[in-house]
């Protein structure tokens, strides 16, 4: 199974916590449904080109959030989670990533004003199906 993963080496955020994150949003959004089996941590690390530590890392946050399950001999599976995990999940998205573009805007030295005018013109255009 080829998973949507994507990993930035360049990026502050740890590798691992970008797996974490990619796979939170991926459940929660519904593209991995409960009891869909996930790539072994050895067939994982190598399709990333990340250690097997950093992805048992991964694993093991994500089992003890309640996102997956392990189990032995079987493998690892997507868990039944929450409508309510699953919508907390989708805030906490939208909103990291909101905050990162406000971060960079102001690592531009854009003012909040002029992020505020940016914000609104592309919900604008969002609204006129531009995009």
């Amino acid at each position: 199974m080829e998973l949507p993963i994507r990993i930035s080496k360049d990026s502050r955020e740890p590798i691992y916590h970008q797996i974490v994150n990619q796979f939170k949003a991926l459940i929660a959004g519904g593209h991995l449904s409960a009891g869909t089996p996930l790539p072994s941590i050895r067939v994982l690390s190598k399709d990333l080109e990340i250690s097997i530590i950093t992805t048992r890392r991964a694993y093991q946050d994500l089992e003890v959030q309640g996102f997956i399950k392990t189990s032995q001999g079987k493998g690892t599976f997507v868990a039944d989670i929450s409508e309510d995990l699953k919508q907390e999940v989708k805030v906490t998205s939208v909103y990291n990533v909101l905050e990162n573009a406000i971060d960079t805007a102001l690592s531009y030295d854009y003012s909040l004003n002029q992020v505020r005018t940016i914000f609104l013109e592309l919900l604008e255009l969002k609204e006129k199906g531009d995009n």
